[in-house]
Parts: structure tokens; sequence; C-alpha cells
């Protein structure tokens, strides 16, 4: 009984030494949190995220808010329970990458000041992310839930397959303690709990949930891929352009799926 206990202990520790890390979901500072292997529950983290954000849009549409100024309000958010975490990551990988010449990529991504490709990468997925949540007309909560969860899959993916560049950086501690296979497939159920509940919601719509299956699994895989193909490998700014990419790709998407 004692070890079962000390299991889900250590379990919850885990759990919102994530939460911690990725998002600014605010805990009591008394609580002891364990950052170990915490990638493994990013999926869940997006989800859990996705879900927030569906709340706070059937809240303002309640108070009458207009579609495109809740799509507004709902993008910044995001931007704040995450901390811009994952899109300054997407800045810095896109200064990187305007850069000719592959050995300097890494350097410029380590600079803070932020370059003309950067903000041009920010407001292009600010745009997209807007653009598409003001045009899907249903399923608004399940749309947020699945792409968050993926990219944040797609991060996972990265993280298990590909080598990371930096021998330190905010990023290394993932790579350093990660489980393989089990992380992957770990929220990979999650993700795939989703779907089924897309399934059993709309049942008449089942290719939906295996299109969204697929979907996901496609553009969190390719979009880290390609990263590597053009630097060789991943760093913790990587990481957060996976997880952009993939959420502003699928929502992309979605908007011919969920209507």
């Amino acid at each position: 009984m004692q070890a079962l206990v000390k299991l889900w202990i250590n379990i919850a520790k885990s759990f919102l030494g994530a939460l911690v890390f990725y998002t600014t979901i605010p805990l009591p500072s008394l609580w002891v949190l364990d950052l170990e292997r915490i990638a493994r529950w990013a999926p869940l983290i997006g989800i859990i995220i996705g879900g927030i954000l569906g709340l706070i849009d059937e809240g303002l549409r309640l108070i009458g808010i207009p579609k495109l100024t809740c799509s507004v309000l709902l993008v910044g958010i995001w931007v704040v329970l995450t901390g811009g975490l994952h899109l300054d990551g997407a800045i810095d990988t896109a200064d990187g990458l305007a850069v000719p010449d592959r050995e300097r990529r890494l350097e410029v991504m380590k600079d803070s000041v932020t370059g003309a490709f950067g903000v041009m990468a920010a407001v292009i997925l600010l745009l997209l992310k807007t653009a598409s949540l003001s045009e899907l007309q249903c399923d608004l909560w399940l749309a947020l839930m699945v792409s968050a969860g993926w990219g944040r899959w797609g991060q996972v993916v990265a993280i298990a397959f590909y080598p990371y560049l930096r021998p330190t950086g905010k990023g290394a501690f993932h790579k350093n303690s990660f489980s393989f296979p089990q992380d992957i497939l770990f929220g990979l159920v999650f993700l795939l709990s989703l779907s089924v509940l897309q399934l059993f919601l709309n049942p008449h719509k089942w290719w939906i949930a295996i299109g969204t299956v697929f979907a996901g699994c496609a553009i969190s895989t390719l979009t880290g891929f390609w990263l590597y193909l053009q630097l060789g490998g991943h760093t913790g700014d990587t990481y957060g352009a996976v997880v952009e990419w993939t959420e502003a790709l699928l929502l992309c998407l979605f908007t011919s799926l969920f209507h």
C-alpha cells in the first residue's frame, strides 16, 4: 500500500512539474515538483490548455463577444497561458533559418535580439491561428485540444529521434532524461483517447476522428523532420517551433473538417 501511495505521489510531482514548466498556471510554492521526464506529459498539458481555451471561448460567446474578437482574445490568452515559451522558440528558429550559412544558424538562434524573420514568423503564426479560429463553426473546443495536444506530441517525437545540438540549453534535460518508447506512447494514449471521445460525440463523422489522428501524427512528425533536415538536429527553440507550427497548420486543416 505504501509503495502504491508513493507511486502516485511521484506521478503527481512529475505532472505538476510539467504544468509549471509548460504553462503559467500558478501553483503553491510549497508544493514539491519533479522536472525529470516531464516531456511525456506535454501532450496532456496541451489538451488541458486547449480545454481551458474552449471554456473561455464559451464564456466569451455567452456575453456576446463577436467571433473575430473572441478569436483574437483566445490567441492572446493562449500565448499568456504558455508564457510565450513555444512562440519564442519559433521566433528564434525563424531567425536562425534565415541565415544561409548552416554553421551560423545555431549562433544566430542564441542571440536574444529578435530579427525581422522572427517577427514575420510570429505574425504569420498568430494570424493563422486567429483566422482559423474565427472560421471554425463548431467543435472549437475540440479543435483547440487536438491541435495543442498533437503539437506537443511532435515535440516529444523530436526529442526522441533527433540529436540535441547543444551540450547545454533549456531543452537539454528533456533529451537526457527521455525514456524511449514509453514517453512517446504515454502521450499518444491521451491523444487517441481524445479521438475516441470525438468519435463518441459524432459517430456519424467517424472519418473526421480517424483523419484527425493521421493528420496530427503526420503534421507533427514531418514538422520536426523538416527542422532536423535544416539544422541536423534540434534545440529547445526548435522544439517550440514544432509545437507552434503544428498547432497552426492543424487549425488551418480543421477549418475544412469542423464546419
